[in-house]
């Protein structure tokens, strides 16, 4: 356990668990909301700005609350676990790649069976082929999740799960992460170079449940930042290339819901037999 240090650590210790979300979406809102009322593009100036400093919230909040509960100390255990990549063994490795294409697949499958759509996948060749196309979709899978992963579950799920458990911390986590990405869908021009196009009904939870599947990695690599992040990633990128067709992504929520019911099994199972 981390000792808190300086003036501040009582109450970092005593407010910290709800000091992030506050923190988080109160930032991000707070620069979100001019773009929310323009009609310009979120990739033009000065939305782009607004976009990014908006963005930047989870990181600021957890190296901020990091520093306020455990000082240089708490600050370098959590970069640390950012570039430290003997956390993963070749085992988890394989996890992280393979998973979301065979998740994908496996759920491309049952829909041409189940009769959900006769065409559930479209490969974007572009990703791959078109170095500007390439470089956006980088950016969007690996670099943004890098900014969400060291806030949200290097220090807050921590401190969440401390308290709750990983069950419920990874919901109120998922929760949370979920209203900060609802103001996505009306942001102008955000999903234009993407196939992906979300609707909040089946998006929000999506996104609880996929937490439970980035928080199963995280804990399995020792508190992994660098492979919660590469996970996170791998989600993002392997929807994109595979072209899922948009009646997929209601569809793929079923598949969430039971790959997270199996995690969740299996937490219990291992606490009752602990």
């Amino acid at each position: 356990m981390i000792t808190p240090h300086g003036p501040l650590k009582m109450p970092a210790r005593s407010w910290g668990l709800w000091a992030f979300p506050l923190f988080y979406l109160g930032w991000a809102f707070l620069f979100w909301i001019p773009i929310l009322g323009s009609e310009a593009s979120v990739w033009s100036l000065p939305n782009v700005f607004f976009f990014l400093a908006g963005g930047a919230s989870p990181l600021l909040a957890g190296i901020t609350l990091a520093a306020l509960a455990g000082g240089k100390q708490r600050l370098c255990e959590l970069g640390w676990r950012l570039i430290d990549v003997r956390r993963i063994s070749l085992r988890w490795l394989a996890i992280i790649l393979l998973f979301w294409p065979a998740f994908d697949l496996f759920m491309a499958g049952a829909a041409v069976v189940l009769g959900i759509t006769d065409r559930p996948l479209g490969i974007v060749w572009d990703v791959l082929t078109t170095p500007r196309t390439l470089a956006f979709m980088l950016l969007l899978s690996f670099v943004f999740p890098a900014v969400e992963e060291v806030g949200l579950r290097g220090y807050w799920f921590d401190e969440l799960q401390e308290r709750f458990g990983p069950t419920i911390a990874s919901l109120i986590n998922g929760g949370t992460w979920a209203i900060w990405h609802a103001p996505f869908v009306w942001f102008p021009g955000y999903y234009a170079s993407t196939t992906f196009h979300p609707e909040l009904w089946w998006w929000l939870p999506s996104i609880v449940l996929q937490t439970l599947l980035i928080v199963w990695v995280y804990r399995g690599t020792d508190r992994s930042i660098l492979a919660a992040l590469l996970f996170h990633g791998m989600m993002n990128f392997t929807g994109e290339f595979l072209g899922l067709a948009p009646e997929m992504f209601p569809f793929m929520l079923a598949g969430n819901a039971l790959a997270a019911a199996v995690l969740i099994l299996s937490w219990r199972r291992s606490r009752c037999g602990a």
